[in-house]
């Protein structure tokens, strides 16, 4: 059973209206937590999200009208088109005592109905400085930050390339949903190029696959077979949890074609663990060349790879970089950051 708020006691509500797991929902799921451990009182409302989350129930909307404990306006803070549209029908239409506040994380031009939607927002978020400049309005940046208690450098023997299985001395992966535009096929391809000249490393690639990228995922298993890899390239799917896997790691790749934000470099940092990106989403924002990772243009195959095959080449050289990600995530990335900067533009919408 979910975990339920109330009405009265919630002051901010964060919508929810996609079931299937997506950026955005893991965003909320991390983010709500800490929020509330602030003292914000940030309840969910919608499908595909923990139990553990504080809850509002549809029927609750109706007890909108009057204000929070405390007075004030309440927040209703919204991450998608639609979730903005809802928030306008609140404010506009049935005359509620709500703020409307929008976070973008795009990282291209906004159709018309987007900036018509963003123009009646109260207060606009860019998650980075590259995602605000495709803003017209006034807005405040504020980056996602990672979980420092959930994602943290190994601790024990469940944290090493051992407790794997699998063959070889060190670890390479690549996670996320698997599919074109995350740039899965790229990884595999680099892998196919570069481990036989490393034998001493295996690759992984988890992440969910869904029914339209079936087709996709089954010609990147036939090029490994063909490569006669399927030992040292191993496409796990979904694993029940992620964070150990980053633990694992001495590398940490994340190929994107195009990204909205992504938290995957940040979690694999947190983790003690070098990065080799794109500069898809805000990835160029998050790794330094040359000291916590290497950064190589989206959508191209040989500079990814040539900056792959450095840290293969190399893992002492890894394990430098990932000693420096730590310590960049750290002082710039702590999710109780990101919600407190949060936390000061919700106490400025709330004012009567």
């Amino acid at each position: 059973m979910p975990k339920l708020a109330t009405a009265a006691e919630t002051r901010v509500i964060a919508p929810n209206f996609k079931r299937r797991l997506s950026g955005v929902t893991s965003t909320i799921v991390q983010l709500v937590p800490e929020q509330n451990r602030q003292g914000q009182h940030v309840a969910v409302l919608g499908p595909g999200l923990p139990d553990h989350l504080p809850h509002l129930g549809w029927l609750d909307l109706f007890r909108l009208w009057q204000k929070p404990a405390g007075g004030g306006k309440r927040i209703w803070h919204a991450r998608r088109n639609n979730e903005m549209l809802f928030g306008l029908l609140l404010r506009d239409v049935l005359r509620m005592p709500i703020r409307l506040l929008f976070t973008s994380a795009a990282q291209r031009h906004h159709s018309s109905y987007t900036r018509w939607l963003i123009a009646k927002m109260d207060a606009v978020v860019a998650t980075s400085a590259r995602s605000g400049s495709y803003l017209k309005v006034p807005h405040t940046v504020v980056s996602h930050g990672v979980d420092l208690a959930l994602f943290h450098p190994p601790e024990n023997d469940s944290d090493t390339m051992a407790a794997t299985g699998l063959p070889g001395t060190y670890l390479i992966g690549c996670f996320g949903r698997v599919r074109q535009s995350k740039g899965t096929d790229l990884f595999v391809r680099a892998m196919v190029e570069l481990l036989p000249r490393y034998p001493d490393w295996t690759a992984i690639v988890t992440g969910r696959v869904t029914a339209d990228n079936k087709a996709f995922a089954a010609a990147l298993e036939a090029d490994i077979k063909a490569a006669g890899l399927e030992d040292r390239i191993r496409i796990l799917g979904e694993v029940d949890d992620i964070k150990p896997w980053y633990r694992r790691l001495t590398l940490y790749v994340a190929p994107s074609r195009n990204e909205g934000f992504g938290l995957t470099p940040l979690e694999a940092m947190a983790s003690k663990t070098a990065v080799v990106a794109s500069d898809a989403g805000a990835y160029a924002g998050m790794i330094e060349n040359g000291k916590t990772g290497e950064i190589a243009p989206a959508g191209n195959y040989e500079t990814l790879r040539d900056a792959i095959a450095k840290y293969l080449a190399a893992p002492a050289f890894a394990g430098a970089h990932g000693e420096n990600a730590l310590t960049e995530v750290r002082s710039r990335f702590d999710l109780k950051g990101e919600a407190a900067a949060l936390g000061a533009i919700y106490e400025e919408l709330a004012k009567d």
